[in-house]
């Protein structure tokens, strides 16, 4: 992982434009090529971001633009997928630069509940919809395990996270690994699932409108316990 502290702008030319005036950020270039910029607010979210795989081309001295010398621009990364997607970094001041490996990650250890519905659904799978089979628990990818890989009715991939309480993070967790396993035609096109205990309104909205389905699971009945609300004894 490469850690950048610097006063820098952004463009961004893709699907639309986007503009980050001059400030100072944190830009992070991780090992899968992915490289995103943050600032200090926002938790987690970067301000913008190019997912893998893409490259990064530095420029510095006399290889930039008459321009950009003018502005003050020490380095100039240009970051770009096979999407013709451009991410421009104008970099104007360093305040520390530091690179470091990381090395592999054993992955999100889910609390007890979160792996016994994945185990539970797993050999429910049913749940889904009628037809559905299980393909494999802990799907691996380059980003981390799929919790479900399945396949509906008609043998279409389907990539199902699990979450007790389903946020917006989980949604976006999901996007990440269903853009991933597109790139696999052997897999391609897959379909995502959303599954929680429960899901706020937040997340199904944005699941949705990104294609997703949500399905709310019902815990006690996937353990096989009776339910116990309308019970007097």
């Amino acid at each position: 992982m490469r850690v950048l502290i610097c006063r820098c702008a952004v463009d961004y030319d893709g699907r639309l434009e986007a503009h980050l005036p001059e400030a100072d950020r944190l830009v992070l270039v991780k090992a899968d090529g992915s490289v995103s910029i943050h600032a200090d607010d926002r938790a987690y979210k970067p301000l913008n971001w190019m997912t893998p795989p893409c490259t990064l081309r530095e420029t510095t001295g006399d290889d930039l633009t008459e321009a950009d010398r003018e502005l003050g621009v020490r380095q100039l990364w240009t970051v770009e997928n096979p999407k013709k997607e451009r991410l421009t970094i104008r970099i104007f001041e360093v305040y520390q630069d530091v690179s470091r490996e990381l090395g592999e990650d054993p992955g999100l250890v889910k609390d007890g509940v979160e792996a016994h519905l994945q185990e539970l659904l797993a050999a429910q799978i049913e749940i889904l919809g009628e037809g559905y089979t299980l393909v494999r628990r802990e799907y691996p990818t380059a980003i981390g395990p799929v919790d479900i890989l399945s396949r509906d009715s008609e043998g279409g991939s389907v990539a199902v996270e699990i979450k007790r309480r389903g946020g917006i993070d989980g949604v976006e967790q999901l996007t990440r690994y269903v853009e991933l396993l597109n790139r696999d035609e052997l897999l391609a096109p897959v379909q995502g699932v959303f599954a929680a205990q429960e899901i706020k309104p937040q997340a199904r909205t944005l699941a949705e409108d990104r294609g997703f389905r949500c399905v709310v699971l019902d815990y006690q009945a996937m353990r096989g316990l009776e339910p116990t609300e309308l019970r007097l004894f």
